[in-house]
């Protein structure tokens, strides 16, 4: 069935499936070197939201935002990248974006909006990781899947 979906992608198909997989590598980008920039800040965001383990979850965070990041940029492993991608993103939006157990109003309405926002990031990632991989354009001169 992808043999087909090759055969029909146009240079425009092209265009926007590694335009958008550049913003989604975007996305994963800009926030892992924030972490790295400010590591004792973000250390103390994920203190305020109970999270144990700080050291080791913010550096593994870091390395699956950045090398992620990496891996979509360039169209390596893109299905799988993307797969572990909508995992981490899950786990921080239920975690750092509990807006349930928020009871500020206007912080509540933040945290929400951030927790709906992270649920189209996964849906996009999820459509990388389940859809066909033969159209995507990869700077290894392979298929990105």
């Amino acid at each position: 069935m992808t043999e087909g979906i090759e055969a029909r992608a146009n240079p425009a198909q092209m265009a926007l499936s590694v335009g958008g997989r550049l913003l989604l590598a975007l996305y994963f980008l800009l926030p892992g070197i924030s972490k790295i920039t400010n590591f004792e800040g973000t250390a103390q965001y994920m203190a305020d939201h109970g999270m144990v383990a700080i050291p080791f979850f913010l550096i593994l965070t870091i390395v699956l935002q950045l090398g992620g990041a990496l891996c979509l940029a360039i169209g390596y492993r893109v299905q799988l990248t993307a797969f572990v991608l909508a995992g981490l993103v899950l786990v921080i939006s239920l975690i750092m974006h509990d807006f349930w157990n928020v009871e500020d109003a206007a912080q509540k309405a933040h945290e929400m909006q951030n927790f709906i926002k992270n649920l189209a990031i996964m849906a996009g990632l999820m459509v990388l990781a389940g859809g066909p991989q033969k159209m995507t354009w990869s700077l290894l001169g392979r298929k990105a899947g």
